[in-house]
């Protein structure tokens, strides 16, 4: 893309002016020809049903279906199979279109339980039920998890999904919800349901389908509509957290960032989090931790991100939290929190600049 674009700015321009200036009724023909292919194709796409930009493929597993609210939920009630990072995965979703273990298992909402809301790194998308993040909870503490996570959602979807479903949960323990920087994007589309200023319920936006194609393709986003976007994701973040302890929940957000965290993704989670005092663990997750030619968390990375939500869950629930033999966590002189192959700090120090902030910071690396 970025070869094409140079090319453009500095090859095509030229010799575009160059053939306009030597014969302009030739360039005439070609504007002509230009504006009616134009129209055709506008005319075409409106023939093809184009969905939004995070859900492109009708077959995809887990298979989704069209909601009027949300956008899109997941097929109840059945069983997908996908082949991702060398395996084939199963994905179950349950009468209630939550993610469970095998077709004869139901989330009960009469029990104590975490829910947990996002996209398809909190679905567990390449791992396994008893790899994925909720699941993990789930066997470390003990307690029920509900797994509400739909692939492509945005912070917004997310919460609206939260809305519907926690009334139905009796005794909720604790809600956790995930941002990340990079899936920002996200928060800003605007070609399905979404929420606008003051969390109002808006419609897919009506566009001309070849606007969408080329939107897709190159995905600029004018400040006004970043603007927008942080200005919707904090208020999203702050009804998530209020939801939750509407319904005696704790809240929990986690900030997952893989590899070093680069200056625009520091700036963007200052910006939307910090300056509106957005409270927080942040996770930052070895890069190379990924599913084989995709871009998700493996199952190492799962468990390191568990760990931490446990951990975090620990001090505000005070959770009994029976780990697995060999991979009990326990607290140092110093205050890290050492497992097996997760290493977790705690609190930074007075001294540092994020101490202002409601933040706590995870690291992860393997243990030397």
């Amino acid at each position: 893309m970025a070869i094409l674009g140079t090319w453009l700015a500095l090859v095509a321009r030229r010799r575009t002016g160059q053939f306009a200036a030597r014969t302009p009724a030739g360039a005439l023909r070609v504007v002509i020809a230009l504006a009616l292919a134009i129209g055709a194709s506008e005319l075409v796409l409106n023939r093809v049903h184009l969905r939004p930009a995070e859900w492109l493929s009708a077959k995809d597993e887990p298979r989704r279906q069209p909601d009027p609210q949300l956008g899109w939920t997941w097929v109840p009630t059945r069983t997908g199979y996908k082949s991702i990072g060398g395996r084939v995965i199963d994905y179950t979703i349950d009468p209630a279109g939550y993610r469970v273990r095998s077709a004869d298992e139901r989330v009960d909402p009469e029990q104590p339980t975490i829910l947990f809301t996002g996209e398809s790194v909190m679905f567990g998308e390449g791992l396994t039920f008893a790899e994925s993040i909720p699941a993990q909870v789930g066997a470390m503490t003990g307690i029920q998890t509900a797994n509400l996570a739909v692939h492509g959602y945005g912070n917004d979807q997310a919460y609206l999904r939260l809305e519907t479903e926690l009334p139905h949960f009796r005794r909720p323990v604790a809600v956790v919800s995930l941002f990340m920087a990079a899936l920002f994007g996200r928060n800003l589309d605007q070609d399905r349901p979404h929420l606008g200023p003051g969390l109002i319920w808006l419609p897919p936006k009506q566009q001309s389908r070849l606007s969408s194609l080329v939107k897709l393709l190159v995905p600029y986003r004018a400040d006004t509509t970043v603007e927008r976007g942080v200005r919707v994701t904090q208020e999203v973040l702050r009804a998530t957290s209020e939801l939750a302890r509407a319904h005696g929940a704790t809240p929990l957000l986690v900030v997952l960032q893989f590899g070093h965290e680069e200056e625009p993704e520091h700036t963007l989670r200052r910006r939307i989090l910090d300056n509106a005092s957005i409270p927080y663990i942040f996770v930052e997750i070895d890069s190379s931790w990924r599913l084989p030619w995709d871009r998700h968390p493996n199952a190492h990375a799962a468990h390191a991100i568990a760990t931490a939500i446990v951990t975090e869950l620990r001090g505000r629930l005070a959770v009994a939290t029976p780990l697995e033999e060999g991979k009990r966590a326990e607290m140092n002189e110093a205050g890290h929190i050492r497992a097996t192959d997760l290493q977790a700090v705690s609190r930074k120090g007075p001294a540092s600049r994020d101490d202002m902030y409601p933040c706590w910071q995870f690291s992860t690396r393997p243990l030397m």
